[in-house]
């Protein structure tokens, strides 16, 4: 594989994915690892690790070291990010490659430290962060330059951000650790209380991707789903409409619109009115539940479109940032902004 000198990680809670300048992604997994518990020895990462979530014998544990869009197993993020550098770029000692990594705009100093240092660790010589917000509009092929408000909103797998820029530049944002995992929860959750039935976190999300939605759909769809009786102990299987996904969904989405709603009521008038033209753009794969954005336009009377290719305008983003390095180290690294 021939060197390259520049990668964007789009270091998320649900999937990992790389972009390696003058190639484009190059690799989208989960980011799960899988570890012997007894010799601490990894035994699979990515794709491999997550069909063993779940289902391993009692000295396997299968990990997600990300939780809420913040490492939360410092060394295996380690290990996971030399495992994903090491098959994107090779594994040639002495070519350290730079890196963006992309942090939610949440982030605290101690976590921007733990990223940064986690990225040089495994390999890069090194590491400049960029929000998510940023990389999200970047992406999805916005001018952040302009002195124009747009607004984004990321919902990943661990948290969702909310942002105004301008300038390239965060004006205003907000993010909160409620996203496609915690859709997930609620989904399980609800099938617990409603239908004393017991799911793992694979088939919740099954049945968000099928038959989720925030928004009353047009015709009501069905799914057959599995798990384990909470009364009878055994195996049972049931019907669960759209309708009921709807239900279960509910408070997740509420808390996402209130971040929305927060944000633009901080928004100075003349961004806000750039914004009403414009629309809200949606990114990252949360974005994808089905009647999110109706949900979004009706709370805030503003048209909400969802980007093309959702899922990869971060990881996209981040990667042509690299770019712009100068402009990414004085936004992101140097600057200390208060979060609300």
């Amino acid at each position: 594989m021939g060197l390259s000198t520049e990668v964007g990680i789009d270091l998320g809670t649900a999937n990992v994915l790389v972009y390696v300048k003058g190639k484009g992604i190059v690799l989208n997994e989960p980011s799960v690892v899988a570890i012997n518990k007894d010799t601490n020895e990894i035994l699979a990462v990515g794709d491999e690790a997550r069909k063993m979530l779940g289902r391993t014998p009692s000295n396997i544990i299968a990990i997600r070291p990300l939780r809420d869009g913040v490492i939360s197993d410092y060394d295996i993020t380690e290990r996971m990010l030399k495992y994903f550098i090491k098959k994107t770029c090779g594994s040639n000692r002495f070519f350290r490659p730079k890196i963006v990594v992309c942090v939610p705009s949440g982030v605290t100093e101690v976590e921007k430290r733990a990223v940064r240092e986690a990225a040089t660790m495994a390999g890069g010589k090194v590491a400049y962060l960029i929000e998510e917000p940023i990389a999200a509009a970047i992406g999805a092929g916005l001018d952040i330059s302009q002195p124009d408000g747009i607004m984004v909103i990321d919902i990943g797998g661990g948290t969702t951000d909310v942002a105004v820029i301008s300038l390239g530049g965060v004006v205003v944002s907000a993010s909160v650790k409620i996203a496609g995992d915690k859709f997930d929860d609620a989904i399980i959750k609800y099938m617990r209380k409603e239908h004393k039935l017991y799911i793992g976190e694979r088939t919740a999300e099954e049945l968000k991707v099928t038959i989720g939605t925030a928004y009353p759909r047009e015709e009501v769809i069905t799914k057959e789903c599995r798990g384990r009786d909470l009364v009878t102990g055994l195996p049972k299987t049931i019907e669960i409409s759209s309708k009921e996904m709807l239900e279960a969904l509910d408070e997740p989405l509420e808390a996402i619109c209130e971040a929305v709603h927060s944000v633009l009521e901080n928004t100075p008038p003349e961004l806000a009115s750039d914004i009403s033209n414009k629309g809200i753009v949606m990114t990252g794969g949360g974005s994808l539940l089905t009647g999110i954005d109706k949900r979004i336009e009706e709370r805030t009377g503003i048209k909400a479109i969802v980007a093309e290719d959702a899922c990869s305008c971060v990881a996209i983003g981040t990667g042509k940032s690299l770019n712009a390095i100068e402009l990414i180290e004085k936004n992101t690294i140097n600057r200390k902004r208060n979060m609300y």
